[in-house]
């Protein structure tokens, strides 16, 4: 098993990162059981995303727009209803039985210091699904009267689960700092398996080595 730590100014930066070391330096694993029966390329990764709140919170090769990522947000974290074809949803797991999001933003307005505000999205009978919650942990901590957030994903799609999750997971937090009186701060990810599915090689390999430049210079070349 590969394991990297990576930093990143913002969540494009974060992207093309990760999907570079994956597509790189990443172990070919064959996938069993789950949603898809595949071969991908994966790591282990901590990623600490200093600066996440900056804008656009998508980046242009990204495959799909900032107009779906408030979408995404909207429908599958913020609010706590599932369509009758889902499972779950995130945001379903995260408001019942209990509303963790507004306990949380609760606790933080009454004791600032508290180490205790931990989300949880996985429960103890996902363990017989045959496609568990890919988001696992969603923690946090308030320090230097900013809002951080620490999340775990079992499994994550690194082409185009990470960017929609880790943009909407900071709308999020965006939501729950302003709730609190607080600033959005970093965002921390951790992750046993994130990859590349087979289908995704060649356009991952093109976006890296090809003539996309890395965030910040980012510009097709003519």
């Amino acid at each position: 098993m590969k394991f990297f730590s990576i930093t990143a100014f913002d969540i494009p930066d974060a992207w093309s990162q990760v999907v570079e070391k994956i597509s790189d330096e990443g172990d070919v694993f064959r996938i069993e059981r789950g949603s898809e029966i595949t071969n991908t390329r994966k790591i282990a990764m901590s990623l600490e995303i200093t600066n996440p709140e900056n804008r656009p919170l998508v980046h242009e090769a990204c495959p799909f727009s900032a107009k779906y990522v408030e979408k995404y947000a909207l429908e599958y974290l913020f609010i706590g209803e599932k369509k009758d074809s889902e499972e779950y949803t995130y945001g379903q797991r995260l408001r019942a039985p209990v509303d963790q999001i507004q306990r949380v933003i609760e606790r933080y307005r009454e004791y600032k210091g508290d180490r205790q505000n931990t989300m949880l999205i996985r429960r103890p009978e996902d363990i017989d699904s045959h496609d568990p919650p890919c988001l696992t942990v969603l923690d946090t901590e308030l320090t230097d009267n900013k809002l951080h957030f620490f999340v775990y994903f079992r499994s994550w799609d690194a082409y185009a689960g990470f960017p929609a999750n880790v943009a909407g997971l900071q709308l999020l937090k965006e939501y729950m700092a302003d709730e609190i009186g607080v600033s959005p701060g970093k965002t921390y990810a951790f992750s046993k398996n994130i990859h590349l599915y087979e289908r995704q090689f060649e356009i991952a390999n093109e976006m890296v080595h090809g003539k996309r430049k890395r965030p910040g210079t980012w510009k097709a070349e003519e």
